[in-house]
């Protein structure tokens, strides 16, 4: 298998055959270089797979996107806002959302079945559907676009957060691009926010949207910052086939490639997500291993990773072990606790289930990095599975107690 190469500054638009670009039209209130509309922009027609919000009260920008990709049809653009979830307003979000798709494909002479829509916002409050129509025909879309669409979908993020990875097909060059955003109501069922996936590569639509699946459920699926769901959950992947590579099927080692290249893409951009998470200063990284199967290792570093007890002990550099013991018990899996080892950063502090000695400000110093790695040994199994959470700080209560205020 060839080399995956992270592309330097690689965005959305590192594939061939993509454009972007972004607008401030003051849907979220005014400040320097933000930008809340945006666009993606493919030259020619995209196979489209996507992953959407399990939750019951759910967008209807996320409705249209959702229906456009269970209908099999091609995509040539995603228009997406920020500061407006378009969500528990009636009747008209979905009107509206249909218009933002008018309008995107008005300016960019498709139609209007051919564009997905976006929200990141407020939920409850209407789109200002007279500055749309007055701002979106002034989106430049430019291949260097990238951050701009980046920047125009954030709201709470602190940061813009992209990559772009390419390795070879059959001779041609392939590339992957990706965006995200997501800081806060992150606790995925799905995935609780929005992520954009681009790629040159001609693709088979049934595999790609398998492969889409496999890499959400390890990745996207795998962070928590929160513990609340988002409404407005999308991750699309969109696939214009301009490499000119021989289809990927499944199968071979081609095939493979691509499913490693798109799982780098979407673990770096979770991980942004997490390391970005409201208030937060610490990114978790949760990894257990020996569990019965892979999917109970997953379920029980999620369960850690989410725990909000967890997250105030790193927080407050406390090797509170007891309170991983918690989360991995109350994950449900099958476990032997006698056999239970724990290490944060790679220093031992649980063995046969029970504390050992080891130097407490070791392990305090170790939870003051930036990065704090939380690794559980069952020796039930072979399974193995990693989440990606965060802190929880003081400056995310007071950030969410005045979020609309």
């Amino acid at each position: 298998m060839s080399d995956i190469k992270i592309v330097p500054a690689g965005t959305v638009t590192s594939p061939i055959g993509f454009s972007a670009g972004g607008v401030f039209a003051g849907i979220k209130t005014p400040g320097e270089g933000k930008l809340d509309i945006g666009i993606v922009y493919s030259d020619r027609p995209c196979d489209t797979a996507g992953t959407f919000s399990q939750n019951s009260v759910v967008s209807p920008s996320v409705t249209v996107t959702r229906g456009l990709v269970e209908s099999g049809r091609t995509i040539r653009a995603v228009i997406a806002n920020s500061g407006c979830a378009n969500c528990a307003v009636g009747e008209y979000g979905l009107k509206d959302a249909q218009e933002m798709a008018a309008i995107a494909a008005d300016k960019l002479g498709i139609n209007p079945d051919e564009v997905a829509v976006g929200s990141t916002g407020v939920i409850g409050v209407e789109l200002p559907m007279a500055l749309i129509r007055d701002h979106v025909p002034q989106i430049t879309l430019k291949e260097e676009g990238g951050d701009e669409f980046a920047t125009a979908i954030l709201t709470t993020d602190t940061r813009t957060k992209h990559i772009a990875a390419t390795f070879k097909v059959g001779g041609s060059s392939v590339t992957i691009g990706g965006v995200s955003k997501g800081s806060g109501m992150i606790h995925p069922n799905m995935a609780t926010m929005l992520a954009f996936i681009t790629t040159d590569a001609e693709i088979e639509n049934t595999f790609m949207k398998q492969t889409l699946r496999e890499v959400v459920q390890l990745t996207f699926n795998q962070i928590d910052v929160d513990g609340d769901q988002s409404t407005n959950d999308t991750v699309l992947l969109m696939a214009n086939g301009a490499a000119g590579n021989p289809t990927i099927s499944g199968g071979d080692e081609a095939s493979e490639e691509f499913r490693a290249a798109l799982y780098a893409v979407a673990r770096h951009l979770a991980k942004e997500i997490a390391r970005d998470g409201e208030g937060a200063r610490t990114l978790m990284e949760v990894t257990v291993e020996g569990a019965e199967s892979h999917e109970d290792a997953r379920k029980a570093a999620r369960s850690i990773a989410s725990s909000l007890l967890v997250k105030t002990a790193v927080y407050g550099r406390d090797p509170n072990w007891g309170r991983i013991m918690m989360a991995l018990g109350k994950s449900e899996i099958k476990l032997e606790e006698p056999k239970v080892r724990v290490f944060i950063n790679d220093i031992q502090i649980v063995a046969e289930g029970r504390a050992i000695a080891y130097n407490i400000q070791s392990v305090v110093s170790a939870l003051g990095q930036g990065e704090v790695r939380i690794r559980v040994s069952l020796d039930v199994g072979e399974g193995r599975g990693t989440a990606w959470g965060c802190d929880l700080t003081e400056e995310y209560v007071v950030f969410n107690s005045a979020y609309t205020t």
